[in-house]
């Protein structure tokens, strides 16, 4: 492994909201079809140009890839796989990003090997048409999806009432990961694999001390996945270094609140409490630097305080490399609006261009001209610094366009 390599096709990237999971209300999610980008993948890849993104997060979808147990079929993937060709974009697969077959019993021993075959016939059938080293994201968000299944109504199956098996479900999605990385390199030995889960802080409320030790029980919970991954904790579960490769942070406005009251610490309105960035960061390259790449793999905000919310991540990461921390690469997610997953007619205002319903039935794109003026700038800011010339290829420069 080697940090400063190049890994991808351009510094900025985007992401294309993937969740599959069955919402609290049985809704079977397909976020990309909800949003008609699998129907005008070629138009939101061209969308894409102006800003030199040529590098993409997209998901698969366990469900929607194997409709009867250990039949598969894959495709629905082949109009992005066409419309990145045409544009010469790298995309970065998810294979398993919240939802799985409904017959499935999680915690039995024939989810990790259903997961696993699973794997296998995704990576055979996306091979062909990756000319570098593909990428794949085995199981999103690990630690943050045993949290959502087992501890909240967010994910089918359900908790409260699967609370207590929440770290057993956890270390079952490693041990599926680990299996479905071996499958993969059968398949293909070139595949890198992009581990992501949310970078979060946790302290304890203002007068309340005696929760500080909990608060920092529950933020140190973050590093768990990776830490089994790569077998430095929970040996058993049959994690290895070299099962850590790419560490993918996810990073919002709201990954940093009490313990308890659950209050976020606003950024918005400037919250002294907050962690730097930077300093997150680099406590996660402390951890795991060590040669492996990171890369902030989800970060983004809503309404009108998106371009500032960019401009501010893009000074902490600039200051961040001042101290030693180089990253990879910047994934705005989403790129495109999302809804949300239990109000269906509620979109977020979060991605680089919003979504707007016409009378026809058509989810029409429409730039936010604020973060995308915000977004050039950001961009030509972090080419001029000496950190990530290296990492900034001739194709990866914006056309800033006069009208932003």
């Amino acid at each position: 492994m080697n940090a400063n390599e190049n890994l991808f096709y351009s510094f900025w990237q985007g992401g294309y909201e993937g969740a599959d999971h069955v919402n609290s209300t049985g809704h079977l999610l397909d976020m990309n079809d909800s949003n008609q980008h699998r129907m005008r993948v070629r138009e939101d890849y061209l969308h894409l140009q102006p800003f030199g993104i040529r590098t993409i997060r997209e998901s698969v979808g366990w469900r929607r890839a194997e409709p009867t147990p250990n039949h598969y079929d894959f495709s629905f993937l082949e109009p992005l796989i066409e419309a990145a060709q045409e544009f010469d974009l790298q995309i970065l697969w998810t294979l398993c990003h919240y939802g799985w077959p409904r017959d499935i019993d999680i915690f039995s021993a024939g989810f990790i090997e259903r997961y696993a075959r699973y794997a296998a016939a995704a990576a055979e059938f996306l091979a062909p048409f990756s000319k570098s080293e593909p990428i794949y994201t085995p199981i999103n968000e690990i630690s943050f999806l045993a949290y959502a299944t087992c501890e909240t109504t967010l994910i089918h199956p359900f908790g409260p009432h699967l609370r207590e098996r929440s770290v057993e479900f956890k270390r079952q999605l490693v041990r599926a990961a680990i299996a479905g990385m071996e499958a993969i390199w059968k398949v293909d030995p070139r595949a890198r694999f992009l581990h992501v889960d949310p970078l979060i802080h946790v302290i304890a409320p203002e007068g309340r001390p005696e929760l500080a030790e909990m608060a920092e029980h529950v933020r140190l919970s973050q590093y768990q996945a990776w830490d089994m991954l790569a077998g430095a904790i929970e040996p058993e579960l049959g994690g290895a270094s070299k099962y850590l490769d790419i560490i993918g942070v996810n990073y919002y406005h709201s990954n940093q609140w009490e313990w308890e009251t659950f209050n976020t610490l606003f950024w918005h309105l400037k919250d002294p409490r907050r962690k730097p960035f930077k300093d997150m960061l680099a406590e996660i390259n402390q951890r795991y630097g060590h040669g492996r790449p990171l890369v902030i793999a989800e970060t983004s905000h809503v309404g009108s305080g998106r371009g500032e919310w960019i401009a501010d991540i893009t000074a902490e990461v600039i200051q961040a490399a001042q101290e030693g921390v180089v990253l990879q690469g910047i994934c705005l997610y989403p790129i495109l609006d999302r809804h949300g997953w239990e109000n269906l007619d509620h979109w977020h205002r979060s991605g680089l261009w919003d979504i707007h319903p016409d009378p026809q039935g058509n989810l029409v794109r429409v730039m936010d001209k604020s973060y995308a003026k915000s977004l050039v700038e950001a961009q030509w800011r972090l080419a001029k610094t000496p950190y990530y010339q290296t990492f900034q290829p001739h194709q990866d420069q914006p056309i800033f366009y006069q009208k932003l």
